[in-house]
């Protein structure tokens, strides 16, 4: 008798449980949620959408072709490293953040101090485990050792801001996303009404430069053209280091000196610099000469310059009146 009981009474509450919780879900107006709908959209989340580029030039002279003959072989623009990069810079973007430059240049915010490990480079100059070299550069530290920096950041680059303390700033690498203590003499913060919707490509295995800007959900190309990166030829000319970097300031005439001395060499028009002497100039005039230089043969060959990157004047002028200071990214990539 007791079980006959026991029996209905338990079904009774099991339907009152289930038709409860039926009418949760109905009443609210919303459906169960579809745990695969949500994995699905956490994956769809995570996939870089597809970078469109499109070409809308604003600077049509010396413009090089997708693919283009050089020598015995062929050149290119790596569109597939541009696209790269591309959607790094729109992911970086997509939330709120606090961007910096570092900065030293000529050691104007003073010299680094040793890191741990060091040598004397092929420049006979003190350099990191990386090859950064100590002048102009900017002390790294670990976030649980300030006392002696790790390795050197290179003037320019494009760092996230991430916190202040008394003496230091907390950044994060772009490159690497490894959080390091710079001394905040070495940082200037950008401001964060600007966002990066300018941005300049130099190759410096296809010796050839291009310049981009978003609009709307694309990327238009507004140049493609030669160019020639800097050398390693010690002791004066270096290669155009790799890296992230922000237009920092621009020289209608950038001075420069005779290897070795301190006699005026001549000048090189509509520089615009982005790390430590590394400017995107046009043709180097040399003195006396005072009227400018419009384009070279050896625009697009190979690599001859002080780690500056050469360009047809006109097209130097171009960045120069387009790339806003502190607003305008240079990537430098082989």
């Amino acid at each position: 008798m007791k079980r006959a009981v026991i029996f209905p009474v338990f079904c009774l509450i099991l339907l009152s449980y289930c038709t409860t919780k039926t009418d949760r879900a109905v009443s609210g107006g919303e459906a169960l949620p579809d745990s695969i709908a949500i994995e699905a959209a956490e994956v769809i989340d995570t996939v870089p959408k597809e970078i469109i580029i499109e070409k809308e030039l604003l600077y049509d002279q010396h413009t090089l072709a997708d693919t283009y003959p050089y020598k015995d072989t062929t050149r290119e623009f790596q569109w597939d490293k541009i696209k790269e990069r591309l959607s790094w810079l729109e992911s970086i973007q997509k939330k709120p953040a606090t961007w910096s430059v570092l900065q030293n240049y000529r050691n104007k915010n003073g010299e680094a101090p040793l890191v741990k490990n060091y040598h004397r480079d092929s420049y006979r100059r003190i350099a990191d485990s990386l090859g950064v070299e100590r002048f102009q550069g900017i002390p790294l530290y670990l976030t649980t050792d300030t006392s002696v920096p790790e390795l050197y950041g290179r003037d320019g680059a494009l760092v996230k801001h991430l916190e202040d303390y008394t003496n230091f700033t907390k950044v994060t690498s772009v490159h690497t996303g490894k959080e390091w203590m710079i001394p905040k003499k070495y940082i200037k913060t950008i401001p964060d009404t600007i966002a990066f919707r300018k941005a300049i490509f130099v190759d410096t295995k296809n010796q050839n430069i291009a310049t981009l800007e978003q609009d709307g959900d694309k990327w238009l190309v507004r140049s493609m053209n030669p160019a020639t990166t800097g050398l390693h030829r010690p002791p004066y000319a270096q290669e155009t280091p790799p890296g992230v970097y922000l237009v920092q300031e621009k020289k209608p005439r950038m001075i420069y000196l005779v290897d070795g001395t301190t006699e005026t060499g001549g000048f090189a028009p509509y520089a615009s610099r982005f790390t430590n002497g590394g400017y995107i100039h046009g043709v180097p005039v040399n003195a006396p000469r005072k009227t400018f230089i419009e384009y070279s043969p050896s625009l697009g060959t190979t690599p001859r310059s002080h780690m500056c990157v050469r360009n047809a004047t006109s097209h130097a002028k171009f960045i120069y009146d387009w790339a806003p200071v502190y607003e305008a990214l240079v990537f430098v990539f082989d």
